[in-house]
Protein backbone atom coordinates (compact mmCIF):
# COMPACT_ATOMS: atom_id res chain seq x y z
CA UNK A 1 0.00 0.00 0.00
CA UNK A 2 1.41 3.36 -1.04
CA UNK A 3 0.94 6.34 1.35
CA UNK A 4 -2.00 8.75 0.96
CA UNK A 5 -1.85 12.23 -0.28
CA UNK A 6 -5.28 13.51 0.83
CA UNK A 7 -5.96 17.39 1.15
CA UNK A 8 -8.46 18.63 4.00
CA UNK A 9 -9.77 14.93 4.99
CA UNK A 10 -11.16 14.72 8.26
CA UNK A 11 -10.83 11.77 10.35
CA UNK A 12 -11.79 9.87 13.97
CA UNK A 13 -8.44 9.50 15.04
CA UNK A 14 -5.14 10.25 13.82
CA UNK A 15 -2.09 8.49 14.82
CA UNK A 16 1.42 10.08 14.29
CA UNK A 17 3.71 7.43 14.33
CA UNK A 18 4.06 3.86 12.47
CA UNK A 19 5.91 2.23 15.20
CA UNK A 20 4.42 -0.59 17.55
CA UNK A 21 2.35 1.45 19.36
CA UNK A 22 0.88 3.75 16.70
CA UNK A 23 0.18 0.66 14.56
CA UNK A 24 -1.53 -1.02 17.28
CA UNK A 25 -3.80 1.84 18.31
CA UNK A 26 -4.75 2.84 15.18
CA UNK A 27 -5.61 -0.82 14.01
CA UNK A 28 -7.93 -1.25 16.62
CA UNK A 29 -9.72 2.40 16.38
CA UNK A 30 -10.26 1.01 12.73
CA UNK A 31 -11.69 -2.00 14.34
CA UNK A 32 -14.37 -0.32 15.73
CA UNK A 33 -15.44 1.27 12.54
CA UNK A 34 -13.52 4.68 12.60
CA UNK A 35 -11.75 6.66 9.89
CA UNK A 36 -8.33 6.82 11.06
CA UNK A 37 -4.97 8.06 9.67
CA UNK A 38 -1.37 6.76 10.87
CA UNK A 39 1.33 9.38 9.50
CA UNK A 40 5.42 7.55 10.17
CA UNK A 41 8.02 9.75 8.56
CA UNK A 42 10.91 6.59 8.12
CA UNK A 43 10.53 4.57 4.95
CA UNK A 44 9.47 1.59 6.76
CA UNK A 45 6.83 0.80 9.42
CA UNK A 46 7.35 -1.13 12.78
CA UNK A 47 9.41 1.69 14.44
CA UNK A 48 12.38 0.66 16.87
CA UNK A 49 11.70 -2.35 17.75
CA UNK A 50 10.95 -4.11 13.90
CA UNK A 51 13.55 -2.20 12.12
CA UNK A 52 16.80 -1.61 14.85
CA UNK A 53 15.51 -2.86 18.01
CA UNK A 54 14.17 -6.14 19.43
CA UNK A 55 13.43 -7.75 16.17
CA UNK A 56 16.60 -7.91 14.67
CA UNK A 57 18.93 -7.81 17.95
CA UNK A 58 16.81 -11.27 18.81
CA UNK A 59 17.93 -12.88 15.03
CA UNK A 60 21.35 -11.85 16.32
CA UNK A 61 21.44 -13.03 19.65
CA UNK A 62 20.04 -16.53 18.37
CA UNK A 63 23.45 -16.80 15.84
CA UNK A 64 25.54 -15.84 18.62
CA UNK A 65 23.63 -18.58 20.58
CA UNK A 66 23.85 -21.19 18.09
CA UNK A 67 27.77 -20.09 18.19
CA UNK A 68 27.83 -21.16 21.49
CA UNK A 69 25.80 -24.49 21.17
CA UNK A 70 28.27 -25.58 18.19
CA UNK A 71 31.24 -25.10 20.82
CA UNK A 72 29.30 -27.20 23.35
CA UNK A 73 28.25 -29.81 20.27
CA UNK A 74 31.75 -31.28 19.96
CA UNK A 75 33.35 -31.13 23.44
CA UNK A 76 30.26 -31.39 25.62
CA UNK A 77 28.48 -33.72 23.81
CA UNK A 78 30.87 -35.33 21.41
CA UNK A 79 29.67 -34.80 18.32
CA UNK A 80 32.18 -35.58 15.44
CA UNK A 81 33.21 -33.56 12.78
CA UNK A 82 31.64 -30.59 14.08
CA UNK A 83 34.06 -27.12 12.95
CA UNK A 84 34.40 -24.06 14.91
CA UNK A 85 32.00 -21.57 14.39
CA UNK A 86 32.73 -18.90 11.92
CA UNK A 87 30.15 -16.48 11.42
CA UNK A 88 29.86 -14.33 8.09
CA UNK A 89 28.67 -11.43 9.36
CA UNK A 90 28.64 -9.90 5.38
CA UNK A 91 26.29 -12.45 4.26
CA UNK A 92 24.30 -12.89 7.44
CA UNK A 93 23.02 -9.27 7.23
CA UNK A 94 20.91 -9.13 3.67
CA UNK A 95 19.47 -12.34 5.11
CA UNK A 96 18.19 -10.59 7.69
CA UNK A 97 17.53 -7.40 6.84
CA UNK A 98 15.38 -9.31 3.89
CA UNK A 99 13.66 -10.73 6.88
CA UNK A 100 12.36 -7.24 8.32
CA UNK A 101 11.43 -5.73 4.72
CA UNK A 102 9.13 -8.82 5.02
CA UNK A 103 7.97 -7.47 8.69
CA UNK A 104 7.73 -4.39 6.91
CA UNK A 105 5.25 -5.38 4.40
CA UNK A 106 3.10 -6.96 6.63
CA UNK A 107 2.44 -4.10 8.72
CA UNK A 108 1.37 -2.55 5.48
CA UNK A 109 -1.29 -4.61 4.64
CA UNK A 110 -2.28 -4.93 8.11
CA UNK A 111 -3.19 -1.03 8.00
CA UNK A 112 -4.82 -1.77 4.24
CA UNK A 113 -6.95 -4.33 5.24
CA UNK A 114 -8.06 -2.48 8.45
CA UNK A 115 -8.52 0.33 6.06
CA UNK A 116 -6.49 2.81 8.06
CA UNK A 117 -5.33 5.63 5.71
CA UNK A 118 -1.06 5.75 5.73
CA UNK A 119 0.29 8.82 5.17
CA UNK A 120 4.43 8.77 4.32
CA UNK A 121 5.45 12.41 5.88
CA UNK A 122 6.94 14.09 9.03
CA UNK A 123 3.68 15.50 10.89
CA UNK A 124 3.78 18.64 13.05
CA UNK A 125 0.19 19.61 14.85
CA UNK A 126 -0.44 22.87 13.88
CA UNK A 127 -4.12 23.10 16.31
CA UNK A 128 -5.45 20.71 18.59
CA UNK A 129 -7.33 19.01 16.13
CA UNK A 130 -5.26 19.57 12.93
CA UNK A 131 -2.09 17.43 12.00
CA UNK A 132 0.15 19.15 9.12
CA UNK A 133 1.77 16.24 6.41
CA UNK A 134 5.41 17.09 4.86
CA UNK A 135 5.68 14.05 2.49
CA UNK A 136 8.79 12.26 2.02
CA UNK A 137 8.52 12.23 -1.84
CA UNK A 138 9.31 16.31 -1.59
CA UNK A 139 5.41 17.27 -1.98
CA UNK A 140 3.75 20.12 -0.95
CA UNK A 141 2.74 19.92 2.66
CA UNK A 142 -1.30 19.53 3.55
CA UNK A 143 -3.30 19.55 6.64
CA UNK A 144 -5.50 16.95 7.88
CA UNK A 145 -7.97 16.74 10.74
CA UNK A 146 -9.05 14.68 13.91
CA UNK A 147 -11.03 14.60 16.76
CA UNK A 148 -8.65 12.49 18.78
CA UNK A 149 -4.93 12.80 17.63
CA UNK A 150 -2.34 10.12 19.68
CA UNK A 151 1.40 11.19 19.22
CA UNK A 152 3.51 7.37 19.11
CA UNK A 153 6.87 9.43 17.44
CA UNK A 154 8.79 7.33 19.68
CA UNK A 155 12.74 7.95 20.82
CA UNK A 156 16.01 7.41 19.61
CA UNK A 157 19.30 6.82 20.58
CA UNK A 158 21.56 9.56 23.02
CA UNK A 159 25.14 10.06 21.70
CA UNK A 160 27.11 12.62 23.44
CA UNK A 161 28.00 15.31 21.14
CA UNK A 162 31.57 16.38 19.52
CA UNK A 163 31.38 19.46 22.30
CA UNK A 164 30.89 17.07 25.25
CA UNK A 165 33.17 14.51 24.46
CA UNK A 166 35.75 15.21 20.92
CA UNK A 167 35.27 12.90 18.70
CA UNK A 168 32.34 11.08 20.17
CA UNK A 169 30.61 11.49 16.46
CA UNK A 170 33.09 8.75 15.13
CA UNK A 171 31.35 6.33 16.84
CA UNK A 172 27.91 4.84 16.34
CA UNK A 173 24.94 3.88 18.13
CA UNK A 174 22.60 0.85 18.31
CA UNK A 175 20.85 1.88 15.49
CA UNK A 176 24.47 2.17 13.28
CA UNK A 177 24.87 -1.65 14.88
CA UNK A 178 22.29 -2.85 12.59
CA UNK A 179 23.83 -1.10 9.45
CA UNK A 180 27.16 -2.51 10.34
CA UNK A 181 28.15 -4.45 6.91
CA UNK A 182 30.98 -6.42 8.41
CA UNK A 183 31.99 -7.72 11.91
CA UNK A 184 34.09 -5.53 13.64
CA UNK A 185 37.36 -7.09 15.30
CA UNK A 186 37.51 -5.31 18.33
CA UNK A 187 34.41 -2.70 19.83
CA UNK A 188 34.29 -0.63 22.63
CA UNK A 189 30.91 -0.23 23.99
CA UNK A 190 30.27 2.49 26.13
CA UNK A 191 26.75 1.89 28.44
CA UNK A 192 26.02 -0.62 31.48
CA UNK A 193 22.61 -0.59 30.24
CA UNK A 194 20.43 -3.89 28.50
CA UNK A 195 21.27 -2.62 25.01
CA UNK A 196 24.84 -2.14 25.66
CA UNK A 197 25.27 -5.94 27.79
CA UNK A 198 22.69 -7.52 24.75
CA UNK A 199 25.06 -5.96 22.19
CA UNK A 200 28.50 -6.93 24.19
CA UNK A 201 27.22 -10.40 24.31
CA UNK A 202 26.29 -10.85 20.79
CA UNK A 203 29.76 -9.35 19.57
CA UNK A 204 31.83 -11.24 21.87
CA UNK A 205 30.13 -14.54 21.25
CA UNK A 206 30.49 -13.86 17.42
CA UNK A 207 34.22 -13.67 18.04
CA UNK A 208 34.73 -9.78 18.19
CA UNK A 209 37.42 -9.00 20.63
CA UNK A 210 34.39 -6.41 23.34
CA UNK A 211 35.43 -3.50 25.61
CA UNK A 212 32.20 -2.49 27.82
CA UNK A 213 33.16 0.84 29.64
CA UNK A 214 30.91 1.18 32.65
CA UNK A 215 30.88 3.98 35.07
CA UNK A 216 30.44 1.99 37.85
CA UNK A 217 31.00 -1.40 39.06
CA UNK A 218 28.26 -3.54 37.40
CA UNK A 219 26.27 -3.53 34.29
CA UNK A 220 22.21 -3.28 34.63
CA UNK A 221 22.03 -0.91 37.72
CA UNK A 222 18.67 -0.57 37.64
CA UNK A 223 18.00 -4.24 37.86
CA UNK A 224 18.11 -6.17 40.67
CA UNK A 225 21.21 -6.64 42.62
CA UNK A 226 21.33 -10.22 42.21
CA UNK A 227 21.02 -9.79 38.48
CA UNK A 228 24.14 -7.51 38.65
CA UNK A 229 25.99 -9.36 40.75
CA UNK A 230 25.63 -12.53 39.06
CA UNK A 231 26.24 -11.29 34.86
CA UNK A 232 29.12 -9.10 35.07
CA UNK A 233 31.34 -11.77 36.57
CA UNK A 234 29.86 -13.90 33.97
CA UNK A 235 30.72 -11.75 31.55
CA UNK A 236 34.03 -11.23 32.45
CA UNK A 237 34.89 -14.81 33.02
CA UNK A 238 33.66 -15.47 29.03
CA UNK A 239 36.48 -12.80 28.59
CA UNK A 240 34.57 -9.53 27.68
CA UNK A 241 36.85 -6.75 29.11
CA UNK A 242 34.68 -4.51 31.35
CA UNK A 243 36.26 -1.27 32.42
CA UNK A 244 34.72 -0.01 35.50
CA UNK A 245 34.78 3.52 36.94
CA UNK A 246 35.67 4.99 33.25
CA UNK A 247 34.33 7.38 31.17
CA UNK A 248 35.85 8.61 27.85
CA UNK A 249 37.54 11.59 27.65
CA UNK A 250 37.85 11.44 23.75
CA UNK A 251 37.80 9.61 20.31
CA UNK A 252 40.30 9.98 18.16
CA UNK A 253 40.74 8.45 14.51
CA UNK A 254 38.61 8.15 11.00
CA UNK A 255 35.45 6.57 10.89
CA UNK A 256 36.11 3.44 9.00
CA UNK A 257 39.00 2.92 10.32
CA UNK A 258 41.22 2.50 13.96
CA UNK A 259 40.33 4.33 16.42
CA UNK A 260 41.66 5.53 20.23
CA UNK A 261 39.28 5.90 22.49
CA UNK A 262 41.40 8.00 25.56
CA UNK A 263 39.75 7.14 29.17
CA UNK A 264 39.41 9.18 32.46
CA UNK A 265 42.30 6.75 33.85
CA UNK A 266 44.39 8.05 31.16
CA UNK A 267 45.06 4.84 29.59
CA UNK A 268 44.05 3.86 25.75
CA UNK A 269 41.81 1.47 24.19
CA UNK A 270 42.73 0.91 20.26
CA UNK A 271 39.26 -0.39 18.45
CA UNK A 272 37.52 -0.16 15.08
CA UNK A 273 34.23 0.89 16.29
CA UNK A 274 33.12 2.66 18.88
CA UNK A 275 29.54 1.75 20.11
CA UNK A 276 27.16 4.24 22.17
CA UNK A 277 24.70 2.87 24.12
CA UNK A 278 23.97 5.34 26.80
CA UNK A 279 20.46 5.86 26.71
CA UNK A 280 17.71 7.16 24.58
CA UNK A 281 15.53 10.31 24.30
CA UNK A 282 11.89 11.04 22.97
CA UNK A 283 11.48 12.16 19.32
CA UNK A 284 8.90 15.55 20.09
CA UNK A 285 11.24 18.14 18.51
CA UNK A 286 9.52 19.35 15.56
CA UNK A 287 5.97 17.62 16.04
CA UNK A 288 4.54 21.03 17.35
CA UNK A 289 3.95 20.02 20.81
CA UNK A 290 5.16 22.83 22.81
CA UNK A 291 3.70 25.63 20.33
CA UNK A 292 0.48 23.87 21.63
CA UNK A 293 1.62 24.45 25.18
CA UNK A 294 2.01 20.43 25.42
CA UNK A 295 4.11 19.88 28.71
CA UNK A 296 7.52 17.60 28.32
CA UNK A 297 9.65 17.25 31.01
CA UNK A 298 13.33 18.09 31.88
CA UNK A 299 13.90 15.12 29.26
CA UNK A 300 11.90 16.52 26.79
CA UNK A 301 9.24 13.39 27.13
CA UNK A 302 5.58 14.54 27.02
CA UNK A 303 3.87 14.20 30.60
CA UNK A 304 0.68 11.81 30.39
CA UNK A 305 -2.10 11.11 32.62
CA UNK A 306 -2.93 7.73 33.32
CA UNK A 307 -5.14 7.34 30.67
CA UNK A 308 -2.10 8.62 28.42
CA UNK A 309 -3.79 12.06 27.58
CA UNK A 310 -1.28 15.29 27.00
CA UNK A 311 -0.89 17.40 29.93
CA UNK A 312 -0.55 21.09 29.26
CA UNK A 313 1.28 23.74 30.74
CA UNK A 314 0.33 25.78 33.27
CA UNK A 315 -2.41 28.92 31.60
CA UNK A 316 -3.21 26.59 28.49
CA UNK A 317 -6.59 24.97 28.50
CA UNK A 318 -6.36 20.71 29.81
CA UNK A 319 -7.30 19.81 26.06
CA UNK A 320 -8.90 16.52 26.30
CA UNK A 321 -7.75 15.15 23.06
CA UNK A 322 -4.55 15.06 22.30
CA UNK A 323 -2.68 11.63 23.55
CA UNK A 324 0.98 10.12 24.01
CA UNK A 325 1.87 6.45 24.20
CA UNK A 326 5.01 4.65 23.91
CA UNK A 327 9.04 5.78 24.26
CA UNK A 328 7.89 9.19 23.51
CA UNK A 329 5.86 9.41 27.11
CA UNK A 330 9.30 7.88 28.75
CA UNK A 331 7.81 5.23 31.17
CA UNK A 332 8.59 1.72 30.58
CA UNK A 333 10.29 2.51 27.30
CA UNK A 334 9.01 -1.39 25.91
CA UNK A 335 7.09 -2.28 22.60
CA UNK A 336 4.19 -4.35 24.20
CA UNK A 337 3.95 -1.30 26.68
CA UNK A 338 3.32 1.35 23.68
CA UNK A 339 1.43 -2.01 21.78
CA UNK A 340 -0.72 -2.06 24.98
CA UNK A 341 -1.39 1.45 25.59
CA UNK A 342 -2.04 1.94 22.16
CA UNK A 343 -5.06 -0.36 21.98
CA UNK A 344 -6.45 0.33 25.64
CA UNK A 345 -6.20 4.00 24.71
CA UNK A 346 -8.53 2.99 21.34
CA UNK A 347 -10.74 0.75 23.49
CA UNK A 348 -11.40 3.40 25.60
CA UNK A 349 -12.20 5.99 23.22
CA UNK A 350 -13.93 3.92 20.32
CA UNK A 351 -14.42 0.97 22.12
CA UNK A 352 -18.01 -0.52 24.20
CA UNK A 353 -18.62 0.61 27.65
CA UNK A 354 -16.93 -2.07 29.46
CA UNK A 355 -13.53 -0.16 27.72
CA UNK A 356 -15.23 3.24 29.52
CA UNK A 357 -12.23 2.97 32.19
CA UNK A 358 -9.52 1.18 30.10
CA UNK A 359 -6.12 1.68 30.79
CA UNK A 360 -2.61 0.88 31.10
CA UNK A 361 -0.99 -0.17 34.40
CA UNK A 362 2.51 0.64 34.60
CA UNK A 363 3.33 -2.14 37.37
CA UNK A 364 4.21 -5.59 37.44
CA UNK A 365 5.32 -5.44 33.68
CA UNK A 366 7.78 -7.85 32.84
CA UNK A 367 11.02 -7.68 30.72
CA UNK A 368 13.46 -9.96 29.33
CA UNK A 369 17.52 -8.99 28.79
CA UNK A 370 18.76 -11.08 26.09
CA UNK A 371 22.58 -11.54 27.41
CA UNK A 372 24.52 -14.33 27.83
CA UNK A 373 22.67 -16.09 29.80
CA UNK A 374 19.26 -14.56 29.55
CA UNK A 375 17.46 -12.59 32.23
CA UNK A 376 14.08 -12.38 33.18
CA UNK A 377 12.35 -9.54 35.96
CA UNK A 378 9.06 -8.79 37.24
CA UNK A 379 7.69 -6.53 40.06
CA UNK A 380 9.70 -4.89 42.21
CA UNK A 381 13.43 -5.15 43.02
CA UNK A 382 14.87 -6.31 46.30
CA UNK A 383 15.92 -2.80 47.34
CA UNK A 384 12.27 -1.22 45.98
CA UNK A 385 10.47 -3.77 47.70
CA UNK A 386 12.63 -3.17 51.20
CA UNK A 387 12.14 0.65 50.69
CA UNK A 388 7.94 0.26 50.30
CA UNK A 389 7.08 -2.77 52.87
CA UNK A 390 10.23 -2.62 55.02
CA UNK A 391 10.68 -5.59 57.53
CA UNK A 392 7.77 -7.44 55.37
CA UNK A 393 10.14 -8.26 52.95
CA UNK A 394 11.17 -12.09 52.55
CA UNK A 395 13.39 -13.49 50.00
CA UNK A 396 13.56 -16.90 48.44
CA UNK A 397 16.80 -17.87 46.17
CA UNK A 398 18.58 -20.25 44.57
CA UNK A 399 22.21 -20.98 42.36
CA UNK A 400 21.94 -23.81 39.89
CA UNK A 401 23.04 -24.82 36.71
CA UNK A 402 21.09 -26.08 34.19
CA UNK A 403 20.84 -29.84 33.53
CA UNK A 404 22.17 -29.13 29.79
CA UNK A 405 25.58 -27.72 31.33
CA UNK A 406 25.98 -30.82 33.25
CA UNK A 407 27.89 -32.37 29.95
CA UNK A 408 30.01 -28.94 29.12
CA UNK A 409 33.33 -28.51 30.62
CA UNK A 410 32.81 -26.43 33.83
CA UNK A 411 34.74 -22.94 32.93
CA UNK A 412 31.81 -23.08 30.06
CA UNK A 413 28.64 -23.95 32.61
CA UNK A 414 26.67 -20.64 32.88
CA UNK A 415 25.30 -19.63 36.15
CA UNK A 416 21.55 -19.39 37.00
CA UNK A 417 19.94 -17.54 39.99
CA UNK A 418 16.74 -17.40 40.87
CA UNK A 419 14.76 -14.88 43.43
CA UNK A 420 11.57 -14.77 44.63
CA UNK A 421 11.08 -11.62 46.37
CA UNK A 422 7.45 -11.89 49.19
CA UNK A 423 5.96 -9.33 51.51
CA UNK A 424 3.70 -9.80 54.61
CA UNK A 425 2.38 -13.55 56.50
CA UNK A 426 0.84 -14.49 52.96
CA UNK A 427 3.78 -13.90 51.65
CA UNK A 428 2.59 -12.49 48.15
CA UNK A 429 4.78 -12.53 45.48
CA UNK A 430 5.79 -8.84 44.22
CA UNK A 431 9.42 -9.73 42.18
CA UNK A 432 10.45 -12.93 40.49
CA UNK A 433 14.20 -11.95 39.20
CA UNK A 434 16.21 -14.75 37.06
CA UNK A 435 19.37 -15.20 35.10
CA UNK A 436 20.22 -18.64 33.63
CA UNK A 437 19.10 -20.72 30.10
CA UNK A 438 16.03 -20.14 29.31
CA UNK A 439 14.99 -17.46 31.72
CA UNK A 440 13.45 -15.06 28.62
CA UNK A 441 10.66 -18.20 28.02
CA UNK A 442 10.12 -18.86 31.67
CA UNK A 443 9.27 -15.57 32.96
CA UNK A 444 6.24 -14.87 30.82
CA UNK A 445 4.20 -17.39 33.16
CA UNK A 446 5.48 -16.22 36.05
CA UNK A 447 4.71 -12.31 35.25
CA UNK A 448 1.14 -14.08 34.96
CA UNK A 449 1.03 -15.17 38.57
CA UNK A 450 2.65 -11.61 40.00
CA UNK A 451 -0.54 -9.77 38.48
CA UNK A 452 -2.78 -12.09 39.72
CA UNK A 453 -1.09 -11.56 43.20
CA UNK A 454 -0.16 -14.83 43.60
CA UNK A 455 0.60 -16.27 46.99
CA UNK A 456 4.15 -18.16 47.19
CA UNK A 457 2.24 -20.65 48.59
CA UNK A 458 0.00 -20.73 45.40
CA UNK A 459 3.60 -22.07 43.78
CA UNK A 460 4.54 -24.60 46.34
CA UNK A 461 1.02 -25.92 45.28
CA UNK A 462 2.04 -26.30 41.60
CA UNK A 463 3.55 -29.38 40.99
CA UNK A 464 7.20 -28.87 39.30
CA UNK A 465 7.50 -29.99 35.62
CA UNK A 466 10.83 -32.33 35.75
CA UNK A 467 13.70 -31.68 34.95
CA UNK A 468 13.61 -28.10 33.77
CA UNK A 469 14.72 -25.09 35.08
CA UNK A 470 11.59 -23.22 35.80
CA UNK A 471 10.54 -26.30 38.34
CA UNK A 472 12.79 -24.13 40.78
CA UNK A 473 10.47 -20.99 41.08
CA UNK A 474 7.86 -23.58 42.66
CA UNK A 475 9.95 -25.95 44.64
CA UNK A 476 11.97 -22.91 46.71
CA UNK A 477 11.82 -23.25 50.47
Amino acid sequence: MAPLNKLQERYDYICIGGGSGGVASSRRAASYGKKVALIESSPHLGGTCVNVGCVPKKIMWHAADLADRLRHASKGYHFENVPPPQFNWASFKPQRDAYIRRLNGIYEKNLEKEKVDYYGGTARLVSPNEVQITPSDGSEPYVIAGDYITVATGGRPTIPSDDQIPGASLGIDSDGFFDLEDQPKRVAVVGAGYIAVELAGVLHTLGSETHVLIRREHVLRTFDPILQDTLTPWMEHTGIKIHKNTSVIKVEGQKGGELTVHLNDGTQLKVDCVLWAIGRHANTEGVGLEELGIQLDKKGDVVVDEFQKALFVEGKPQLQNIFAIGDVQGKALLTPVAIAAGRRLSNRLFGPEKFKNDKLLYEDIPTVVFSHPTIGTVGLTEPEARQKYGSAVKIYKSSFRSLYFSQIEEEHKEPTVYKLIVVGEEERVVGVHIIGQGSDEVLQGFAVAVKMRARKQDLDDTVAIHPTSAEELVTLR
